[in-house]
Parts: C-alpha cells; structure tokens; sequence
C-alpha cells in the first residue's frame, strides 16, 4: 500500500483519538504492517512488520498476555478460527491483561474486517488508566453518602452537593466570617440535545465525560460540579483563583480547537470573583458568571465554519493528480476500517467524489469517480424522500458539521428502492477550514 504522508496523517489523526496502536493483516499470507506502534506490544517482541501476523503475535501474546486471559487470546489469533470467526461478523473485540515488569496493564482490542474480505485492521488502547478510575469509583460509590453527592455519569460533584457548597458559603457571608477568595466559572456544554437526536444518548454521554474530564483537567485544584444536563460548575479557590485569567483562556483556547477541529467538546464558559462589601452572597457571583458564560456561548455558535464550501460549487477546475492520489488513500482507509456498508468521500476543494464500486454496481453509476456526486446521488433518492435527504445534508455542510444519521429509500439498479441509512461528516484542515465530505451508506 502506497504510503501518502498528508493522506496517511490525516488517518492518524482520526485514528489517534481512539486508539493507542493499529496493525493492518493480509488473512491469507498473514503479513503485516503497524500503521499506529502499540507500544506495549513492541516491548514484548511484536515487530513493526512481518510476514506471519498469527505466528508472530501468538508469541508475544505468550510472553505478555496474563495467565487467566492467555487461552481466550490464543485461541481467537489462531489462523483458522480467525477466519471462521470472520467468516460470520465483521468485528471482534476483547479486553487482554499484559503484564509488564510485573505492572499488569488492560489493553482493549478491537478488530476489523476490511470491505474486501481480506484483511483484517488490529486495533489497540491501552485502557488501565480508565479501567483504574472506574474501579475506584465504584469503590467510591459504594457509600450512600458519596453516592447522593456524585453525579453517576462523570463521577465529579452533583447538584446536591453544589446547594451545599452554596449553602456553606452563605452561612459565613451572613456571619460575617472571613472567607478565602473565590471565583465562579459557569460551564456549558453546546449542542447536547442535538447529539443525543441525532447520535443517541449514550454518545452524547461520553461527549459529557470528556468534557467533565477537559474542565477539572483545567482547574486541577477547584471543585467541580455537574449541576445540570449540560452544565457544569467550577468553584475557584487557592492556586486556581492566582492563576484564574491563565486557566480560562487556556480553556478557551482547547475549546476553540475543538470548535474548528471537531476533534472535543464544545464548552460555552463565562468567570466571576467574588467582592466581599460588594456581592451580597454567593448568588450575586453566579449570576455574572453565567451571563458571561451566555456571552460567550453565542460567539461560539455564531462562527460559521463553512462558508467558504458554498461558494465552491461554482468552481470549475478539475482535481489535481496530488490531490486525487490523496482523495485515493484516504479513501481506501476509511473503506478498511468501515466494515459493512458503502463508502464515499468527497474533496469539497473540488467537488470532486469517490464512491464504492460495490455501490456504482448495485444503483447503477455510472463511475466510481464523479463530481458534483451529491447532484447526482439525489436523482436516485425516492422523492418522497429528498426533503429529509436535504435538510440532513444541508445541516452537515451549513451548520452543524457532526456526524449526522438519515434513513431514506433508494433506487438500485433493477428499479427497486432499498431503505439505507448514511451517516456523513466533515473533516477540517489545519486552519479550521473543510476539506472532505464523506461517510458510509449501509443498506437496511
């Protein structure tokens, strides 16, 4: 496989915010290449590459893999019952221990099959760290009384625990008790509601955890609070309130990444202090932070990422072949880590598109590379369908650049109409802008 280093980072990217580590096999000759070095593995004698994948691994599985766990791995890396597995699924996933200078690490694998049936993306992450927190909260968690002041979903402080906060502070206001400094910092979540309608709770779940861990990983030495759906809370005290202007923009800053990358949570945030003589109690404090947080959530929302792809529709000016070469390797990743379904992917810089040729056969293409894709694909849509088709479509390029899910009919090759369902997304380039369109249709 050619190796295009822009095509090939990108991948890594993508790949990066998942796994720790990838190897990519050839089930019949069993060689093998690392995309992504799992770093564990190499310890245990794993090669960079090879030309027997189940040999290879099966050894240092032996020489890492816990006792307990050894049979179970063994017995998935033999050939055979590899592709019999393969045979009837697509994927396979388990979690191994590794035991490393007596340390024992837990490292999650996921295994693909690619589209043509032949290969097989080995994927890794070494989980410890989060198999770790949630052991200890569930130790944690086993006291009613942490239970009924930690929120179930982040394990950070819940609303209960924050009206306690509160009610504490007022309690020394009002006795005219000297307090420590503190501020407020009032955290919002953008977008919630859309992701839980359109990619389902529990994704929106662990958007929400990654932005309870974004937030407290700012402000390691302040108590944080979950006091809403979508809302969070930070009480700032000691080094965190010296260094108060420095954490909040360092925040700003992850997040505007974020916002331009789609690679994190989008969080919506606004700071205030408190002025003793001044502020009558905690309340006054709050409020100013929240309609700061509200100022800066609608900056957030007001950005309008892509723009630029609605003026390139007029362009006329065919790909370059660089361009085509990198539309072509990314394009074959994305088909090896896609599994069931078809594949497209569109340059948006040229219009220019690529599908899978499983798909130009089955609804009748007339090539696997067209441009104007989009104009075209709609003309195989049922019309009672091309409302919906739209609006999904238009969200994706216009407002809301997540990955979006539409179910719609339509028509193959015979004349017939199957019911599929396409999930697209945009990919942005290192200035924030977009460069490919793309996702997967998979028949129902």
């Amino acid at each position: 496989m050619r190796k295009d280093p822009e095509a090939f980072r990108q991948v890594a990217v993508t790949l990066s915010a998942h796994f720790d580590g990838l190897y990519y096999v050839d089930i019949g000759t069993g060689s093998y290449v690392e995309f992504v070095p799992i770093s564990l593995l190499k310890e245990m004698g794993l090669p960079s590459r090879g030309t027997n994948f189940f040999r290879d691994a099966a050894r240092c599985a032996k020489k890492c893999v816990h006792p307990e766990d050894l049979d179970q791995a063994l017995e998935f890396l033999d050939k055979e019952n590899m592709l019999e597995f393969f045979s009837k699924n697509d994927s396979h996933a388990a979690v191994y221990r590794i035991v490393s200078g007596g340390e024992i690490t837990h490292l999650h694998h996921i295994e693909f099959l690619s589209e043509d049936k032949k290969h097989i993306v080995f994927c890794a992450k070494n989980v410890e760290a989060e198999y770790r927190k949630e052991e200890e909260q569930r130790r944690n968690l086993q006291s009613a009384e942490l239970m009924a002041r930690l929120d179930d979903l982040t394990g950070i402080r819940n609303k209960n625990a924050f009206m306690e906060h509160i009610s504490s502070v007022e309690e020394k206001i009002k006795a005219g008790e000297d307090i420590q400094p503190f501020g407020i910092v009032m955290c919002d979540l953008n977008d919630l509601k859309r992701m839980n309608d359109t990619r389902g709770h529990s994704y929106g779940d662990e958007v929400l955890q990654s932005a309870s861990r974004l937030i407290c990983e700012v402000f390691k030495h302040s108590a944080v609070f979950r006091v809403g759906g979508d809302e969070f809370v930070v009480v700032l005290t000691g080094s965190d309130y010296k260094q108060r202007e420095n954490l909040l923009k360092q925040l700003k800053v992850t997040v505007e990444t974020n916002r331009l990358t789609r690679s994190g949570p989008v969080i919506a945030c606004g700071m205030a202090i408190y002025h003793p003589g001044k502020d009558s109690g905690f309340d006054d404090v709050f409020k100013r932070a929240d309609q700061k947080m509200y100022k800066n959530k609608n900056k957030l929302k007001s950005g309008k990422l892509i723009d630029d792809f609605r003026k390139m529709k007029d362009i006329k000016k065919p790909i370059p072949d660089e361009r085509k070469r990198l539309l072509d390797a990314f394009f074959g990743a994305m088909c090896t880590i896609a599994g069931r379904g078809y594949v497209y992917l569109n340059d948006m810089r040229y219009d220019y598109s690529r599908w899978s040729l499983s798909l130009v056969d089955d609804f009748g293409l007339d090539s696997e590379y067209m441009y104007h894709a989009d104009e075209i694909w709609q003309d195989y849509i049922h019309p009672e369908d091309v409302d919906a088709y739209r609006e999904a479509v238009d969200a994706v390029l216009s407002k809301d650049p997540g990955i979006r899910q539409v179910y719609y009919r339509a028509r193959k090759a015979d004349g017939s109409y199957v019911l599929v369902t396409t999930r697209g997304f945009v990919l942005f380039d290192s200035k924030g802008k977009p460069e490919y369109f793309g996702g997967i249709i998979i028949p129902q």
